[in-house]
């Protein structure tokens, strides 16, 4: 269980201090959704219980998608993925 929270840890981190693009952004939360996948997998196979992690699955597939459709928004409109090329006011 210690390997998921390391993978967890490290994905959290990466993410904190890389934040000039989006797409590195994109990476490490995926990183980060990708260790609370394998936590929940490791934990259905102990409960019989994968209707849960299918359950996470489709909640993750859509939070990918959604982060690629504001990474290929962001190049049609910017022209590059910086995150201090947004403004918000």
């Amino acid at each position: 269980m210690n390997f998921f929270f390391f993978f967890f840890f490290f994905g959290l981190v990466s993410l904190i201090y890389i934040r000039k693009h989006l797409l590195l952004c994109l990476l490490s939360l995926e990183f980060v959704v990708l260790s609370l996948l394998l936590m929940v997998f490791n934990m259905c196979l102990m409960s019989n219980c994968f209707y849960i992690y299918i359950l996470f699955m489709t909640f993750f597939v859509c939070e990918g998608v959604l982060g690629l459709s504001i990474l290929v928004n962001m190049i049609r409109f910017h022209g590059n993925d910086y995150l201090n090329s947004i403004y918000l006011w």
